[in-house]
């Protein structure tokens, strides 16, 4: 997030918690765990510590004027005028330039049918940050900022049924389309997650005729029904982990693989740049050449992904994910043959 946008919202939220009647005087941490709950859905201490509290409590009363005084006995903060808020301050250019961005970046969703709902909420929010920008500053952004645009292949409309079936442990029945063999087959599943990756959704869920964890595309998915059934989710699923070592959408029963691969000098800057995996590391670095090792399941995406830098990048380990991407060389080879 951009340090101007997530300073100003953390100001709101420590504004939020201050003036919250039914918790009052909250403390450092309280106010921590707030900010770093609210914008990044954790608490762990990854993104927010104590010294950037620190120094938002000074800056709202530096920026703000806000008149936050600490109470010893309580062994909290507190305002010493129990009417202020920041919501009454005036936002200024830079409050109003990360407002403006992230307006515009809600727009992009406006349409997704899950979101829908709020289409004329975020009009409204965009048209009020419009009117509080200066003439200097009514301006068109995607004259200056182009964001990437999804282009929808349907299944949408399922997303708001399947995130109740996830909530109220209920299983669904559905028709799935084999993507390769276009047969329709009935299934019945008890959701889990809601999955999205590039610009497509797929339902990870458990699927009670085969017996284990499976993922459907949504765009497959034809005339889905909820049931009353209330079901038992497998005791060991944990979203958190369930991806913990997948590259796209793909996941294994096995284990991961220690996977090895070298790459040439202009290859690995664009996989410094922007790793394939977050186990991605550097085992050795000579001349131009770079070796990077990942702890990954060897996957239809890994494999595209490798082939996507040609002969920039070449796989050491395992044999078998080397015999693989030599036998679609020799598969590609066969198509420029004279």
């Amino acid at each position: 997030m951009p340090r101007i946008k997530s300073t100003l919202f953390r100001h709101r939220i420590i504004d939020k918690c201050i003036r919250n009647q039914y918790k009052p005087y909250p403390s450092k941490e309280d106010l921590r765990v707030a900010c770093e709950s609210e914008l990044f859905g954790s608490d762990d201490k990854q993104n927010i510590c104590d010294s950037t509290i620190e120094k938002d409590l000074f800056a709202m009363r530096q920026e703000y004027d806000a008149p936050i005084l600490y109470s010893k006995k309580h062994k909290g903060y507190y305002y010493e005028d129990p009417e202020f808020t920041i919501n009454d301050v005036p936002l200024n250019e830079s409050d109003l330039d990360a407002v403006r961005f992230a307006a515009n970046t809600l727009m992009q969703f406006k349409d997704v049918e899950l979101f829908k709902e709020f289409g004329n909420a975020i009009d409204k929010i965009v048209e009020r940050v419009t009117l509080s920008s200066n003439s200097k500053h009514k301006f068109e952004l995607n004259e200056y900022v182009q964001f990437e645009t999804a282009v929808s292949v349907g299944g949408g409309e399922f997303l708001p049924d399947l995130l109740s079936a996830i909530q109220k442990n209920v299983a669904v029945y559905f028709n799935y389309e084999n993507f390769n063999s276009k047969t329709v087959k009935a299934r019945k599943v008890t959701p889990l997650l809601l999955k999205e990756y590039r610009n497509r959704w797929y339902l990870i869920s458990y699927d009670l005729i085969k017996d284990r964890i499976t993922t459907y595309a949504l765009e497959r998915i034809r005339d889905l029904e909820l049931s009353n059934e209330k079901v038992v989710k497998p005791y060991d699923f944990n979203a958190n982990d369930f991806f913990r070592y997948a590259i796209g959408i793909s996941t294994k029963e096995s284990a991961p693989e220690k996977v090895v691969f070298t790459a040439n000098d202009v290859a690995s800057k664009y996989l410094i740049a922007q790793p394939l995996h977050q186990s991605q590391q550097i085992i050795k670095q000579i001349k131009e050449t770079t070796t990077f090792q990942l702890e990954v399941y060897v996957s239809e995406e890994l494999i595209r992904s490798l082939l996507s830098f040609g002969g920039e990048v070449g796989v050491l380990e395992p044999t078998s994910l080397q015999n693989e991407i030599k036998k679609r060389i020799d598969e590609m080879q066969l198509h420029y043959k004279k």
